[in-house]
């Protein structure tokens, strides 16, 4: 059933479309009824471009909350053969002329077979990033940028960040979805202090659950400030159960960077691996 989902209709081509977006103006990227979002502006640019009688339907690599950002979001969607040989090279740029500023098409291409936005990919790369000047936010930044008004303490937060580091059950730090799992292969999670004074986190796991990311980046943002000790979140994470000191961070910190897929001849076998739902027997076995 998984790899009919991941063929292509008959009479279609299935495009790959590289994309950003300034999360601060959108209801998260999932078309909802009577709200702005990403997915809602880029399917109906689509349509009208494309001169198509509805809307076509794309799936992407991270559905992402609103409010928050992608520089490297991926999606695809399946045109009509002979839409697509109209629009091929000129899809980029027509989209470029409907879509509203605060969403950019930068590639749209043809994909290779069993190419699935979301279910090909082999991890996400999120990074937050904070403030903790005294003074606050540059303005300039102020969409993109957290103030947490407490001196941070780095090296703190990587060592209480490389015991988050493999697959484990991350129900502490997701918000529970009926009948989906909460186990996770988190590869990198580490701070650095730019050279502008800026705090940034990168993120990188097989898939994130429902926030996730935002709650790992309270609870160490508590340990960086001095609340909680290194060994906190990791402590967390093994008793399973949200903690209410495990604040969830707001949104406008976190932008999606980078998906990375496998090489052609391995996408049908990585598509049926992301769909296995894992348990902790997998993890422990």
């Amino acid at each position: 059933m998984g790899e009919e989902r991941d063929l292509v209709p008959p009479g279609h081509v299935r495009v790959r479309l590289d994309l950003s977006y300034e999360g601060g103006g959108f209801s998260g990227w999932a078309r909802q009824e009577g709200r702005r979002t990403v997915q809602g502006e880029l399917e109906e640019a689509l349509r009208v471009v494309a001169r198509l009688p509805e809307r076509p339907e794309l799936t992407v690599a991270g559905r992402t909350d609103a409010g928050v950002h992608a520089r490297g979001q991926v999606a695809h969607v399946d045109l009509p053969e002979a839409v697509w040989a109209e629009q091929e090279d000129r899809l980029v740029r027509r989209l470029a002329g409907r879509l509203p500023h605060d969403v950019r098409v930068w590639r749209g291409g043809g994909a290779p077979p069993y190419f699935n936005a979301r279910f090909s990919a082999v991890w996400r790369r999120y990074a937050y990033r904070v403030s903790d000047h005294p003074g606050g936010v540059d303005p300039l930044l102020r969409g993109h940028v957290l103030w947490h008004n407490w001196p941070l303490d780095i090296a703190a937060m990587n060592a209480a960040s490389l015991r988050l580091l493999g697959e484990h059950d991350f129900a502490a730090f997701c918000k529970r979805r009926e009948g989906a799992t909460t186990i996770r292969a988190l590869r990198d999670l580490r701070w650095d202090r730019r050279p502008d004074g800026i705090v940034e986190g990168t993120v990188r796991a097989d898939a994130f659950c429902h926030n996730m990311v935002r709650s790992l980046v309270g609870a160490l943002l508590f340990v960086g400030d001095g609340h909680r000790p290194p060994q906190w979140p990791s402590a967390v994470m093994a008793a399973g159960v949200r903690d209410s000191a495990v604040h969830v961070v707001r949104p406008h910190g976190l932008t999606l960077e980078e998906v990375a897929y496998p090489p052609a001849a391995e996408l049908a076998a990585r598509n049926v691996q992301a769909r296995r739902r894992r348990t902790l027997a997998d993890v422990e076995g």
